[in-house]
């Protein structure tokens, strides 16, 4: 039973990407507030760390390696995840991936994979998750909790990512339609923009000491976000704290979206 405005006792959170990098820290932020994992990614490996990180917190844990881009497995995915650990009162889309070229370079392979993992996958699962919670009866559960990973390129630009880009503009845009449509049915839907973040993908990027120096000057707080800076926005996007947030996308991003 949920005693405080962010106590995850007793919920399924369902987490994407949940092998490293931001996944993997929301996630176990999340397990730390109680709450049960699934965690999704490719490799089983990393993903069994996590897991077993998770249950030291005196939580149920389950893996399950899956390719995103693959998004004719995930019907089966879900299933996997309700008969194991029962129907996710959470969702974090966090998987993400990216190519970095020039954008007359970028081939239909490339962006079609970029929109798969980014777009497609938080889609496909958020139908799952609805039908699922709607079956699990809402006078069962408190509201159900969708988060979608988005990015500062939600909103902007930069050269050389226009699938990225293009994928986490339609994120936002896909967090807003579903946010409308499934109020009524007991839903949240929410997003979360960071910032420049020092993780495994971004790493060729803070290795570039140019790139890096101009992250850092261009934040209000001068420097790259951790991973661990995501969980609290991500705690109270999934607790019922923020039961009257819906539709909303909360930039973690050091103050870059308030300056010029």
């Amino acid at each position: 039973m949920t005693t405080t405005p962010f106590d995850l006792t007793g919920r399924v959170a369902l987490v994407t990407g949940a092998s490293r990098g931001l996944g993997r820290a929301i996630a176990l932020g999340l397990a730390a507030r109680g709450a049960d994992l699934a965690l999704v990614a490719r490799r089983l490996q990393p993903l069994e760390i996590a897991a077993a990180e998770a249950r030291a917190l005196g939580v149920r844990a389950e893996c399950f390696p899956v390719d995103l881009a693959g998004t004719e497995e995930l019907p089966g995915l879900f299933e996997a995840v309700v008969a194991r650990l029962g129907a996710p009162a959470i969702l974090v889309n966090a998987a993400g991936m990216t190519w970095r070229s020039p954008a007359e370079e970028l081939t239909l392979a490339q962006w079609r994979q970029v929109l798969a993992v980014n777009l497609e996958a938080p889609l496909v699962l958020s139908q799952r998750f609805a039908r699922a919670f709607a079956a699990a009866g809402r006078s069962k559960q408190r509201r159900g909790k969708i988060i979608n990973i988005c990015s500062l390129l939600s909103e902007r630009a930069r050269p050389t990512i226009p699938a990225y880009t293009a994928s986490k503009t339609g994120l936002l845009g896909l967090t807003r339609a579903l946010a409308v449509e499934w109020a009524p049915r007991g839903i949240n839907v929410n997003a979360i923009g960071p910032g420049y973040f020092a993780t495994e993908m971004t790493a060729p990027l803070v290795a570039d000491p140019e790139f890096k120096s101009w992250a850092e000057q261009r934040t209000p707080l001068g420097r790259w976000g951790q991973p661990g800076d995501l969980v609290g926005a991500a705690a109270f996007l999934a607790a019922p704290a923020s039961d009257f947030v819906t539709g909303q996308i909360l930039y973690v991003d050091g103050g870059w979206t308030a300056a010029l």
